[in-house]
């Protein structure tokens, strides 16, 4: 994921919560600024601003070696079947629709 797919995902995250830009940035201990700014893609963020984000948007960006990027989204892309494991035995929803949302 590059940095712009990661910040529409974390402004889309934002909007489906109904959260404003200005209650974002209260709860993450950001100025209003830095978040239109981050979204509008005026600003070139740290990790820690878009960690701290995501925080607040109950999300956790992880960093995955670009080399496991293929098997990780075909793992999302299966349904969560882990390798082996047999068709119609998928990862319970929550999990595997969590980690789509964030690809």
């Amino acid at each position: 994921m590059n940095d712009a797919s990661l910040i529409e995902s974390l402004a889309a995250a934002r909007k489906a919560q109904q959260i404003t830009q200005a209650q974002l940035a209260e709860r993450a201990g950001l100025s209003r600024m830095t978040v239109q700014r981050t979204e509008g893609g005026d600003l070139d963020p740290r990790f820690s601003t878009l960690a701290e984000m995501a925080r607040v948007l109950g999300l956790e960006l992880i960093a995955v070696p670009a080399a496991l990027r293929p098997e990780l989204q075909a793992f999302i892309q299966s349904g969560g079947r882990f390798l082996g494991q047999p068709a119609g035995a998928d990862a319970p929803p929550s999990v595997v629709d969590g980690l789509r949302q964030n690809l």
